[in-house]
């Protein structure tokens, strides 16, 4: 879908006319693993990055997920990623439920969830409700995110248990 040289791998036109700074080609998963990207954001004394990308799950959540291993604070812009329906021998899950639910899992430790539109003001404004540090604890924190599941009497613990 995504290899070299393919139409899947290529910048769109809007995006590939626009000026840049850095471009980089990923082989794996996050866009900091092999690139050279850390290195260059800290060169700038960058401490916070925004993603939005294709496909949450994956290359989105990985660099997210990725970044606050690497001490970053994470904005992750809600409606600008996008995936497919999955399925596999593990099951399957449509492409909204898969969205959603990857959303939920970065807003409760890993990224300050918005959508581009509130990102947007924010940069005219001033911060929005403030990317997610590695050390965050806070209202959208694994605590808050977890109090309801907590005040039930069981956590689902794989398919088919609880």
């Amino acid at each position: 879908m995504f290899a070299d040289g393919s139409e899947g791998a290529a910048l769109h036109a809007t995006v590939a006319k626009r000026p840049y700074d850095l471009l980089i080609s990923q082989k794996l998963p996050s866009a900091f693993t092999d690139t050279g990207l850390d290195q260059w954001l800290r060169e700038r004394q960058v401490e916070t990055v925004t993603i939005a990308g294709y496909m949450t799950q994956n290359c989105d959540e990985s660099t997210a997920r990725d970044a606050v291993h690497r001490g970053y604070g994470v904005e992750f812009l809600s409606d600008a990623p996008g995936t497919l329906q999955l399925e596999n021998g593990a099951g399957s899950v449509d492409a909204r439920t898969l969205h959603d639910a990857v959303l939920v899992v970065l807003q409760s430790r890993f990224a300050a969830v918005m959508t581009t539109d509130q990102w947007c003001r924010a940069l005219e404004t001033g911060p929005a409700a403030g990317a997610v540090r590695p050390d965050a604890a806070g209202p959208s924190g694994i605590h808050a995110s977890t109090s309801a599941a907590r005040g039930r009497k069981h956590a689902h613990r794989g398919r088919g248990r609880e």
